[in-house]
């Protein structure tokens, strides 16, 4: 039998790619698109972790007792809070309206709330582990601060005389905080005793917060919505044939449009001290210039979430995105550590060399931030965010 030459111009007897012929017998169908049946499965597994995260949380006592497990508990309260959150935002053309935009605000200030102890902790230590850095110290002495200069430490920061002792001699130090005079200097040892106990206090504070919130008629209608939403998403009718990828693109143009209006020239530079000016405002405010940052931050956060919408738990590990977002997570963390120096800064009353201290600690954490900001640039090289 003489065998037929196909011509590939000729429609009649042109052979489809199997690729883009899924119907065709033996062919190999293309990957067929995410659509909202991904999303409603996404969403069902994140409200599942909620319920699993809030049932591990009352388990623990409701984190009265700052067990290891409550805290994990909480974080992962949060995690989940933020995501189904994130894909509301990001895919709501897909889900009812009214029940879309009355429950993003009320996961945004759950995990805003439970996140509160967490940040004054983590901030405590970052300005700490700086003190001790910019002293030449290398741990703090097993004393507290005023120990380690013969005195103790007033709600304003001022250093009182300790006891004379029976001799007359002035009081008695003990030898280890001899030794770590020289390292850990005046104002840096009542500038740590000042942090401590005013971040100590906003994380008693936020704790207290945190465990009304998580008590409140607020929070169990929140937990109520979440419950229903693991068996059952609100989508639209047309969503279940709908592709989620143009809306997970609208999410990476929102964040690529965000760095590109970011001075990422003047970052590229290393040391050029752009985040210190207005560095003496009056202005108790947060820094002016650190909002932008801040903003995409936050669009990489849910340019990473719709990434885990489209894939699942194949989602491919963009190093570049990670890489970024660590360097936003500390940007955000020196920037609201460098506002804690100043706030207590303006601590009245306290001693000069306590406030000069703080100064050092704010200029300190201000170049963490630039640096940040300039490795936020590297990481970035100025390529555009493809589709998750």
């Amino acid at each position: 039998m003489a065998q037929q030459h196909l011509d590939p111009t000729d429609p009649a007897t042109a052979r489809p790619s199997p690729a883009l012929d899924p119907g065709r017998a033996g062919g190999t169908p293309g990957p067929r698109p995410p659509t909202g049946d991904a999303l409603a499965g996404y969403l069902r597994a994140q409200a599942t972790e909620f319920l699993r995260a809030l049932r591990l949380h009352r388990e623990t006592g409701n984190g009265q007792n700052g067990t290891e497990d409550s805290v994990d508990a909480a974080r992962a309260l949060r995690h989940s809070a933020r995501r189904i959150s994130g894909s509301l935002h990001t895919f709501r053309p897909l889900l009812d309206a009214d029940w879309s935009e009355e429950m993003r605000p009320e996961l945004a200030w759950l995990s805003g709330t439970l996140a509160l102890e967490h940040a004054c902790a983590a901030r405590l230590e970052r300005l700490l582990l700086a003190l001790h850095r910019l002293s030449g110290s290398a741990a703090f002495p097993a004393q507290s601060a005023a120990s380690a200069v013969g005195g103790r430490v007033t709600g304003a920061g001022r250093s009182v005389p300790a006891p004379a002792t029976a001799a007359g001699r002035g009081p008695a130090v003990p030898a280890t905080a001899t030794a770590d005079r020289g390292n850990l200097t005046v104002g840096a040892a009542k500038a740590g005793a000042l942090l401590e106990r005013q971040l100590t206090l906003a994380r008693t504070r936020a704790h207290s917060t945190a465990l009304q919130a998580l008590g409140s008629s607020r929070f169990h209608a929140v937990a109520d919505k979440v419950a229903v939403l693991a068996s059952e998403v609100p989508l639209t009718p047309a969503a279940s044939g709908a592709d989620l990828r143009p809306l997970a693109a609208a999410a990476g143009e929102r964040l690529t449009d965000a760095v590109t209006a970011l001075p990422l020239v003047t970052a590229g530079h290393p040391y050029n001290a752009e985040a210190l000016i207005h560095g003496l405002s009056p202005d108790p405010a947060p820094h002016p210039q650190d909002g932008p940052w801040h903003q995409v931050r936050l669009l990489l956060r849910l340019h990473r979430y719709a990434g885990e919408v489209l894939h699942g738990d194949g989602a491919p590990l963009d190093v570049r995105l990670l890489t970024a977002g660590q360097a936003l997570n500390l940007h955000r963390d020196a920037s609201e550590a460098a506002a804690a120096a100043a706030s207590a800064a303006r601590t009245p009353r306290i001693a000069p060399a306590t406030a000069y201290a703080l100064g050092v600690l704010h200029a300190d954490q201000r170049h963490e931030v630039e640096a940040a900001r300039f490795a936020f640039q590297q990481s970035w090289q100025k390529q555009a965010v493809g589709t998750p």
